[in-house]
């Protein structure tokens, strides 16, 4: 049997389809969505919602003529099935295979990379002014969520859009509000009068007349007052009109024909334009619709789960633990309380609980302020989003001094989300902030103590840990407090020292168990704080022994072996060669954290093989039965 989806090479293809081809195309994406991100893991209930939006947009729109700019990014997969990579779309977030994500040099058709929430309006404006400034006359259209909407560069983007008064469209994907019928059937109709040029006319010459009567222009700001506030009862137009937009809807997201004539007519207007749509997260699939939280992301079928717990998992109970005995803790989250393992605490503690949407900059200054009275705030962001807070860490925690918790989730390499996630430079861009302590654990019972340690500094602390499970030790029952800036010796060799920071540790004693069988003994520094770094531990390893090699899951530049290197130019002379094994000056792309840290030397192997290059008696690498992590 035939199926439509079978004969879509290209947007142009859409447009031979008619309204009742549209709908069966729309299941069959469905089908092919669930069959294919159930088995390789991805972003589920999301692109689920966004079907008919995506089919309405390419058959309005001539993409790439055309600009169509996803925000986030990560319901772009109907997208992608739509422009031509339909044949590769089961490498979808797979190693040398197609990004979860937008992605400028995958297709001609992705006109803006993303994959942080609230960029896609001040993309766009930036498209629609060039446009302008060159004389083109194509569309530019931004897609952005409710969700992302909360972000402060949103906002920024749209009263710049307002200001500016250029052609321009966005759409306004909302899956988090319930609107009614009779609101949405009303505003559907007063959209469709005010965009008719007809009734633009009309509006123009009724004005005219009634400012040529006695007592007109009275009689017509009555009219006016009247209209606002008629409007501000049955329409949720008046912020966004004030704003500078038109304001089209809602629109049911899930009906292509509504949704193209509301395309067809903000087409028609030479202004910033909204359309308000609604849509169902996780539409056509019951499980993601009763639960889009959990069918948000979901793992490639067969995934193997450790028994071990998360590392999210030990810090959100450890909080909880600490919590108890401090009534100063409270926790923030920028949208990601899942994510961060902060739901227990929420259920526990609902009135030191805060989740800021996803407003990363906010969220820190919001913390500084609680700091400033008292309390011990503890920030759970990614690493990937605290980047966009960097100023308010900075200036707003740092400079003055205030005891702020950064707890900073999914550091290092994250896997499957690629480029846009990894998180890979929080150690370079936070280690030369004054006053701020950088630690990470080896593992989770560490990562229980660091979190009490840092609450009781009360000095701004960062705190670093990886996605995934643990190394599946036990915790221990009490919380012990760890003494600053000192390191762990957790083994001796008089051959080379391996300085390890972080869950890499464990890859560091492996290599050395490794390079133990081959006669070479090296000594095993679990780093612990990146600042301050012991430096009495460094120099006195670099007077005793020939070569100190640094292990960390983050760019070199500026990591901690940059931070080694440093020490030893202060303690000067010292013969000491130093070898950094961290992450090269690339953006790292997409695949499973096991295969990134292979091609990037960070598992056993290279580690073992940087190692001999610097080793002349070590004639060959020892083969390694088991590459942990």
């Amino acid at each position: 049997m035939s199926r439509f989806i079978d004969s879509i090479n290209q947007p142009d293809d859409l447009k031979r389809l008619n309204p009742h081809e549209l709908e069966q195309l729309a299941a069959e994406i469905r089908a092919e969505l669930l069959h294919t991100v159930l088995q390789t893991g991805g972003h589920l209930a999301s692109n689920l919602g966004v079907v008919e939006l995506t089919l309405a947009l390419h058959t309005v729109f001539a993409s790439p003529a055309d600009k169509i700019v996803w925000d986030v990014g990560h319901q772009c997969y109907v997208h992608k099935l739509l422009t031509g990579r339909r044949d590769r779309f089961a490498t979808i977030r797979q190693y040398g295979g197609l990004s979860g994500f937008p992605a400028r040099e995958e297709s001609e058709h992705d006109a803006f990379g993303a994959g942080h929430a609230s960029t896609s309006v001040s993309a766009a404006l930036g498209m629609a002014t060039a446009r302008d400034l060159a004389g083109g006359k194509h569309h530019v259209v931004a897609v952005i969520g409710d969700g992302a909407m909360s972000g402060g560069l949103a906002f920024e983007g749209v009263n710049n859009a307002g200001h500016l008064a250029t052609r321009f469209i966005l759409v306004l994907n909302d899956n988090g509000m319930s609107i009614s019928r009779n609101v949405g059937a009303l505003a559907k109709h007063l959209s469709r009068l005010r965009t008719e040029p007809l009734y633009t006319q009309a509006k123009a010459g009724v004005e005219y007349l009634l400012v040529k009567l006695p007592l007109g222009r009275r009689v017509l700001q009555f009219l006016k007052r009247f209209k606002q506030s008629f409007k501000g009862l049955v329409m949720p137009t008046m912020l966004w009109e004030e704003l500078g937009f038109t304001y089209l809807g809602p629109i049911d997201g899930h009906d292509i024909s509504a949704l193209r004539e509301a395309f067809e007519r903000a087409k028609l207007v030479q202004r910033p334009v909204l359309v308000h749509v609604y849509t169902t997260k996780g539409k056509g699939y019951d499980p993601a619709e009763e639960d889009a939280v959990s069918f948000h992301g979901v793992a490639p079928n067969g995934h193997k789960k450790s028994t071990a717990p998360s590392y999210s998992t030990v810090f959100g109970d450890t909080l909880v633990k600490v919590a108890e005995r401090d009534p100063r803790l409270v926790a923030i989250s920028a949208a990601m309380p899942d994510g961060t393992g902060l739901n227990r605490f929420a259920r526990q503690f609902p009135r030191r609980f805060f989740d800021v949407g996803i407003a990363e900059e906010h969220a820190v200054t919001f913390a500084a302020g609680l700091a400033t009275q008292g309390f011990r705030p503890v920030v759970a962001l990614y690493s990937t989003f605290l980047q966009r807070a960097y100023d308010q860490v900075v200036h707003d925690v740092c400079l003055q001094n205030l005891p702020v918790i950064f707890a900073i989730d999914r550091a290092g390499l994250v896997g499957d989300d690629g480029r846009t996630h990894h998180g890979v430079f929080d150690i370079s861009f936070l280690r030369h902030v004054p006053g701020l302590v950088l630690m990470s654990p080896k593992d989770e019972n560490e990562l229980q103590h660091m979190l009490w340690t840092a609450v009781q500094l009360g000095r701004p602390v960062a705190l670093r840990y990886p996605r995934g499970s643990g190394a599946g030790v036990p915790l221990d029952d009490e919380l012990i407090e760890l003494p600053l800036g000192q390191a762990e010796v957790l083994r001796q060799g008089e051959d080379l020292a391996i300085v390890a920071y972080g869950p890499l540790v464990q890859t560091a004693l492996a290599a050395a168990a490794t390079l133990a069988e081959a006669g070479v003994q090296a000594t095993v520094v679990n780093a612990r704080f990146a600042k301050p770094l012991d430096e009495p531990l460094i120099a006195r390893l670099a007077r005793r022994l020939p070569l100190l090699v640094t292990l960390e899951e983050n760019a070199l530049q500026g990591g901690v072996g940059s931070a080694l290197l440093e020490v030893l130019e202060e303690h000067r002379p010292l013969a000491a060669r130093v070898r950094r094994i961290g992450l090269p000056d690339v953006f790292v792309e997409h695949g499973s954290p096991e295969i990134l840290r292979r091609k990037c030397d960070l598992a056993v192997q290279g580690v073992l093989e940087t190692i001999a290059r610097e080793i002349p008696r070590l004639q060959r690498v020892p083969a390694v039965s088991e590459v942990r992590r």
